[in-house]
């Protein structure tokens, strides 16, 4: 081997060496800045902040009423509970209205709304890519040296234009995962409106066949006093009776069809009420008429813990999914302190042609990272700052929420009970009264009572019997809004956090 065949060799073996080391640098250095970057990335995990949990609300371990007769929430609040008032009219109202109520589909178009919310955050997740062209012309005017003008042109296309912010941080999937709460909420929302659309139709029903019965009651009352006023008639024309008691009876006809008339007005409102929340034009609705305590019977009162309201009443998880939705937004406002990381990139080409096969004679591709570090941003802090008052005002509206529908649930079982008992009163007074309007009648026959005083036992009757009436409906229509507020057959939910 010559010196010369010695010296290339040994250069080749240096070459390798330095090779080996360069790349053996290369790997210690990616390795160093690996570790940097997994330690960097576990020191800004907890930088969105501590994981979402309930607010803490007032602890209520029992109801300070509770009815003679109950049953379990878990057993009695079916999905179809106003079934339980064994009424087929009052199942195809429900039915209708929540087919057909207006307000229901606003709020469905809400969730649709709030879907359509997910799927706007969410294509941040990916990259955007597009193309463009364009064509640049260019005269040169005819001088001394040039005969004519000369027209040049050039093509540009920038056949993929990529754009791409890497989520490394999760800063956008705290933006999803904040929609995703609102769209939670907006389906709670729905159920809640649901909830109260089924109250109002029974308790508008209800209504409705009360008046039905107090109208026939009344007429019956005035039919009496019609005919006891034609005795009185005949008795004056033959002088045995005063006339003041005649214009008194008349007096109080007039007043009997002053009371009809306003509740006959009341129920035809009622009626129109009813068919707006049926989604049918008002007028356009006739109810048949029927008297309520033969067609609507009393269901037994539901019972439950108070802590089964945070999990079952609609209005309540709506509004804690809402909490859950600001708590992630303060996540991702934080999140927005941390370098944001993304990838560009183009494949462009150009030529001085138009000519299919000479459009593009150069072509130039770029792909690389793009980092911008917030070092100065005022704006960062300020939005951290409302995104957190927001999440307090969520909160404070969440327990205000919890506290009212204790409110709610303890007023209904004290009207619940109070009425029951004054409904046994009104009962036993009834009783009472029908054996004194016996007692007066059989005595009128006799002549020992005047009609006056018999007409006066009529008229506490038939309060009574009216008094009752009401305190019927008042105990039906009370019932349906416990069972609303008592969740009304949603099943429970927990409020969780969901990550992509």
């Amino acid at each position: 081997m010559s010196k010369r065949d010695s010296r290339l060799k040994s250069v080749d073996w240096i070459k390798k060496i330095i090779i080996r080391q360069g790349r053996a640098a290369l790997f210690f250095r990616r390795s160093l800045f690996c570790i940097f970057f997994l330690s960097f990335v576990t020191s800004c995990a907890d930088l969105a902040g501590p994981k979402y949990k309930q607010p803490q609300t007032p602890v209520k371990q029992a109801w300070s009423q509770q009815p003679e007769t109950q049953v379990s929430a878990d057993e009695a609040i079916r999905s179809d509970w106003w079934t339980g008032f064994g009424d087929p009219y009052l199942n195809e109202l429900v039915k209708q209205s929540i087919t057909g109520n207006q307000n229901l589909r606003i709020f469905a178009a809400r969730i649709e709304d709030a879907g359509a919310n997910i799927k706007v955050d969410r294509a941040s997740l990916f990259p955007t890519i597009g193309a463009d062209a364009t064509a640049t012309f260019s005269r040169t005017v005819g001088s001394e040296n040039f005969e004519g003008d000369s027209i040049q042109k050039s093509y540009t296309a920038k056949v993929a234009d990529l754009n791409w912010e890497l989520d490394i941080w999760g800063k956008t999937r705290k933006g999803v995962n904040s929609s995703k709460a609102g769209y939670k909420a907006s389906e709670w929302d729905w159920r809640a409106t649901y909830l109260t659309l089924v109250s109002d139709v029974a308790s508008r029903y209800f209504l409705i066949r009360q008046l039905d019965e107090q109208i026939e009651k009344q007429g019956e009352t005035q039919d009496r006093n019609l005919l006891l006023l034609g005795i009185y008639e005949a008795q004056v024309g033959e002088g045995l009776l005063p006339e003041a008691q005649l214009l008194s009876q008349k007096a109080e006809i007039a007043s009997l069809r002053q009371q009809l008339e306003d509740l006959r007005r009341q129920r035809q409102v009622a009626e129109l009420s009813l068919a707006t929340l049926l989604g049918i034009p008002a007028g356009e609705l006739t109810v048949p008429k029927a008297n309520l305590t033969n067609v609507v019977k009393l269901m037994d009162v539901p019972a439950g813990l108070p802590s089964e309201l945070l999990k079952r009443r609609p209005d309540i998880i709506a509004q804690e999914y809402r909490v859950l939705a600001a708590h992630e937004l303060v996540g991702q406002a934080k999140l927005e302190k941390l370098p944001t990381i993304s990838l560009t990139g183009a494949v462009e080409g150009s030529g001085p042609s138009a000519a299919l096969s000479e459009l593009i004679k150069t072509w130039t591709f770029g792909l690389g990272p793009s980092i911008r570090i917030p070092i100065f941003d005022k704006g960062i802090e300020a939005r951290i700052k409302k995104r957190k008052a927001s999440t307090k005002v969520a909160e404070e509206t969440y327990k205000d929420t919890v506290m009212r529908a204790f409110e709610e649930v303890e007023i209904l079982l004290t009207n619940l009970n109070s009425r029951i008992k004054q409904k046994a009163l009104l009962e036993n007074q009834i009783k009472h009264l029908s054996i004194v309007k016996q007692t007066r009648y059989a005595q009128l026959e006799e002549g020992l009572v005047s009609q006056l005083q018999v007409f006066e036992t009529d008229r506490t009757l038939l309060a009574a019997e009216l008094a009752k009436l009401q305190t019927h409906q008042q105990i039906l229509s009370d019932t349906v809004t416990l069972y609303k507020a008592l969740g009304g057959g949603w099943l429970s939910e927990d409020v969780q956090p969901t990550d992509l």
